[in-house]
């Protein structure tokens, strides 16, 4: 049994660990933007295909606990590293976190964790050096109260760069944050959907492969491919008996508009490009199916109106850290009153960093969860509206 970990934004842990034990594998514990799970084989790579809200998974190689340098390095070196790479592997100690610990220098664990891995492979395989031609293969450190934590990458970019994105303009959503949202809101696909502040397409694309049952990974390969401990043929398996899940018999409703006419067309390319990848995965196993595209349009949010009694609206609209100013998102948050009025059967779910989004619009949310995705703070609202 292995023991994997899985980051993501930060207040997105029981969102991400209820994914995880859907997949049939067990929690062992949660920290903040992390979950630690247990999993066989099929978990390295089944993961990092079907995870909606995960950022990375990695491989945890070894925990143990370090009050100084050299019980560092023993503990580095001490895990079977020719198990897991080649011998032109390059070893990139990309990050280290360390939390109440002795080991405090961030830099100096960096240096002696990559030190340990190489002379731990030059000594097992008689070599003098490495010769770093092949594949890049990262690793991260946690310190946590001087308890180190060793993760092996199997991800390599990370998890939200799905693949299906041509083009995502201006400060696009994260796919994983928009699964997240999706959970949050606890959609279903009967239930109509509509961003009204599209962008790039986002959360309608990542709406619908959710809707079909379509692994988010189709479109990608993975660190874990480049590791000596790939199974191609358990992946092609894996790869197999999740295209065969694909619903395309299922009716949803699934639609976005944006104001700005190059976005929709973004948002149409992006959404080709994604129904493509998953038609591909259904014709690697003999099915010739074709995958509805969500319906983008050109319009102003104020000229809306609600085409179903009942729906969802959600969506990431304009804040001053990323687009315009504060004051014009202020502005644009008061106009947002139209969308309540003219959607009254509608739950509401809006995304932004502005720290007086609900004065402005003049709402008060029946629920607001924190997420912190990268260097963002961020508030969803949620407004249920039953």
């Amino acid at each position: 049994m292995n023991t994997l970990v899985a980051l993501c934004a930060v207040g997105a842990e029981k969102i991400l660990g209820n994914e995880i034990k859907h997949l049939g594998y067990k929690l062992s514990s949660n920290a903040p933007g992390r979950v630690t799970f247990l999993g066989d084989e099929a978990a390295l790579f089944k993961a990092n295909l079907c995870l909606r809200t995960a950022d990375r998974v990695y491989l945890q190689l070894a925990e143990y606990e370090a009050r100084d340098f050299d019980q560092l390095f023993d503990g580095t070196y001490s895990i079977p590293w020719q198990d897991f790479l080649y011998k032109d592997s390059k070893i990139v100690v990309d990050k280290v976190r360390t939390y109440k610990s002795k080991l405090n220098s961030e830099h100096s664990v960096q240096g002696i964790v990559h030190k340990a891995i190489y002379s731990k492979l030059c000594d097992t395989w008689h070599m003098s050096s490495m010769p770093e031609s092949g594949n890049q293969n990262d690793v991260r450190i946690y310190i946590d109260e001087d308890k180190v934590l060793v993760l092996l990458d199997l991800s390599g970019l990370p998890l939200h760069k799905r693949g299906y994105r041509v083009d995502g303009g201006i400060a696009p959503l994260r796919e994983t944050t928009a699964a997240v949202l999706l959970q949050e809101m606890l959609w279903r696909r009967k239930t109509p959907l509509h961003d009204p502040f599209c962008g790039s397409g986002t959360i309608p694309i990542e709406a619908t492969l959710y809707a079909f049952n379509v692994a988010p990974g189709f479109g990608r390969r993975f660190a874990l491919e480049t590791l000596a401990i790939y199974n191609e043929k358990l992946a092609q398996t894996i790869r197999d008996e999740e295209a065969a899940k694909i619903r395309t018999d299922v009716e949803v409703r699934i639609t976005g508009s944006d104001v700005d006419r190059g976005a929709v067309e973004r948002a149409k390319k992006n959404a080709e490009y994604a129904c493509v990848m998953a038609g591909r995965a259904l014709k690697s196993i003999g099915i010739s199916a074709h995958l509805p595209r969500p319906d983008f349009v050109q319009s102003d949010f104020a000229d809306l109106a609600a085409p179903y009694e009942n729906g969802l609206l959600l969506c990431n609209p304009p804040y001053g850290e990323r687009l315009g100013d504060e004051e014009e998102a202020a502005k644009l948050y008061k106009k947002m009153d139209s969308l309540w009025q003219d959607f009254p059967g509608w739950s509401m779910g809006i995304i932004t960093s502005h720290q007086s989004f609900q004065e402005n619009f003049n709402h008060k949310a029946d629920k607001t969860i924190k997420l912190k995705a990268g260097n963002l703070d961020t508030s969803f609202y949620i407004y249920g509206r039953k």
